[in-house]
């Protein structure tokens, strides 16, 4: 599973999904993060700035946790079979620890 946080600062979660450049790209196996890698993208390829039916860099991500988005966004990673959500957490890795643990314990 790979799950992508928005972190234009690369220190803690974006709060608009549309117009961050900076993604921290975690990989998950077995319930556990075994890899976390920063991915930097142009003004260009956005989402706000990129056509929503091109390709995307993060098309290959299951899951994306931000701290916003507007309405829009969800739909368009859902054609590409991602999971789009908001997230409290302002720390990237406890992002992840707490979607992690919300599929171990569903509400």
């Amino acid at each position: 599973m790979k799950i992508a946080i928005t972190s234009q600062n690369r220190k803690t979660v974006t709060p608009h999904a549309g117009v961050c450049r900076n993604f921290w790209v975690f990989t998950i196996n077995d319930q556990q993060i075994t890899d976390k890698t920063l991915l930097e993208l142009t003004k260009e390829q956005s989402f706000h700035n990129s056509e929503p039916l091109a390709a995307h860099p993060l098309d290959g991500i299951d899951v994306l946790l931000t701290g916003g988005m507007g309405a829009g966004l969800p739909k368009r990673l859902a054609r590409q079979g991602i999971e789009a959500l908001v997230t409290p957490e302002s720390d990237p890795t406890e992002a992840v620890s707490c979607y992690l643990d919300s599929l171990k314990h569903p509400a």
